[in-house]
């Protein structure tokens, strides 16, 4: 019966990208579609952290054919009810809830574990997961630091499962042809690749030490990191701005189009990498900087520059998230949409390609359901065909680190000196032995 299971969801993922996005019939739902493939012939799917990014990605998974949602894990009680309605509006299958992740990796009936928890949960989870013989789709930033970083590629090797980052842009079909178009040479030899954020963030305030709420497991919440007192201020979204579980807006967004600029422009590691900026906006426990520029040199005359302005909206070439590749024929940006555009050396639009798919790109949660199925697909074909994932964990981890790197070089306040074959820090104790790693609770020290 197993085998039967599978050797069916191999076949099925093969056809099912096709089926997501307008495929469906007119008189039937996504639930109702879904529901023609029997429950034992799904990949079965938990979920860690659902509330708001989570839980947009848990009615996607939900919306597969080919996969049900099994398992709704969040720490905050209020989550998992909220979630519950959404993935039932999707499939048939009720899911188990729990507020520890860990007991639906005792389940031998899960194939794979979605994380969608704060960024300090992302490898330590990853690797537990590894270790219970599941697959993973990881929400970037792949990690909280480097040495995580390096952890989840051993684990890989070691375990040999399939672990997805989520950044979905690998797998938007334009935005795939446009980094193909800089591969063929349309704008000649690209040599630098600017990239931008850009958001109207409110001030987070001053906190203030409470009592935790009944509705939250705030030690599992803490989980890798060190205790320390319940605040008002730090759930759930503001967690980003802090050192101890966040990595600051050049993770939450800037690993996107990093990762992109490093595709286009066919790098690995850097060798050299700089930043600038601070907390200006607001007065507040805000840790991270609220603007921030980080430069990236390469070996071969290329650079990737990424600036944030989190507290600052206004756009950067017409718009709030995207990537210019400079070329000395040409330039080539794509924005936050499945689509981009190639102008000449005198700034003349000689090509545009667009997409009518709605892309939300200022959305927290949900910027692109129809585009990242795609992802998660790749993810299924990868786990059942053994076809080359999108974004495998080893590229994850080589985009992520270079605004590991970034921030290193902004809380050290020096440029950072960096070996192009390992992408570890050159002459510089301090960063290493200061930012490489962190400081974990004792016992939750993530190992192989």
């Amino acid at each position: 019966m197993e085998e039967s299971r599978r050797n069916f969801i191999k076949k099925a993922v093969i056809g099912t990208s096709a089926l997501t996005f307008g495929g469906i019939l007119p008189s039937f739902t996504a639930k109702s579609y879904a529901n023609i493939i029997g429950a034992n012939e799904r990949l079965n799917i938990a979920m860690m952290g659902v509330n708001a990014r989570g839980k947009a990605l848990a009615s996607n998974f939900a919306m597969q054919p080919n996969a049900q949602v099994v398992y709704l894990c969040d720490v905050d009680k209020r989550a998992l009810n909220n979630c519950m309605p959404e993935v039932m509006k999707r499939q048939r299958h009720e899911p188990k809830t729990t507020g520890d992740f860990r007991r639906a990796l005792e389940d031998k009936n899960v194939d794979a574990l979605v994380v969608a928890a704060p960024d300090h949960w992302h490898a330590p989870a990853a690797i537990l997961a590894s270790q219970a013989g599941k697959h993973v789709y990881l929400e970037k930033p792949c990690s909280h630091n480097p040495h995580e970083g390096e952890l989840l590629v051993e684990a890989v090797n070691t375990y040999k499962n399939v672990i997805q980052m989520g950044n979905q842009r690998r797998s938007w079909p334009n935005v795939v042809a446009g980094i193909q178009e800089v591969h063929a040479g349309t704008i000649g030899k690209a040599y630098f690749a600017r990239t931008w954020y850009t958001n109207n963030r409110a001030s987070i305030g001053v906190g203030k030490t409470t009592p935790v709420p009944e509705w939250l497991d705030f030690d599992l919440w803490q989980g890798p990191a060190p205790r320390q007192a319940f605040k008002d201020n730090i759930l759930h979204y503001n967690w980003h701005w802090f050192w101890k579980w966040g990595t600051g807006e050049a993770l939450n967004n800037g690993t996107h189009f990093v990762d992109l600029a490093r595709w286009g422009l066919q790098q690995e590691y850097p060798t050299r990498v700089t930043s600038s900026g601070g907390r200006f906006a607001y007065r507040d426990d805000w840790e991270t900087p609220d603007t921030q520029v980080i430069g990236m040199e390469f070996e071969n005359n290329a650079m990737i520059t990424w600036e944030g302005r989190s507290c600052n909206g206004l756009k950067t070439d017409g718009a709030t998230v995207g990537v210019i590749f400079y070329g000395d024929k040409g330039s080539l940006q794509i924005s936050g949409d499945n689509g981009y555009r190639i102008y000449d050396l005198n700034s003349n639009l000689v090509k545009e390609i667009k997409d009518d798919t709605k892309v939300e790109a200022a959305s927290l949660t949900n910027p692109s359901q129809q585009l990242d199925a795609i992802h998660i697909q790749n993810f299924f074909a990868a786990i059942k065909d053994g076809k080359s994932l999108n974004s495998d964990i080893t590229g994850g981890h080589k985009s992520t680190l270079l605004v590991q790197l970034g921030n290193i070089a902004q809380r050290t306040g020096q440029s950072l000196d960096i070996d192009p074959k390992t992408g570890r820090i050159r002459n510089n104790k301090e960063a290493m032995q200061k930012y490489w790693s962190r400081e974990y609770q004792k016992g939750w020290e993530p190992r192989l």
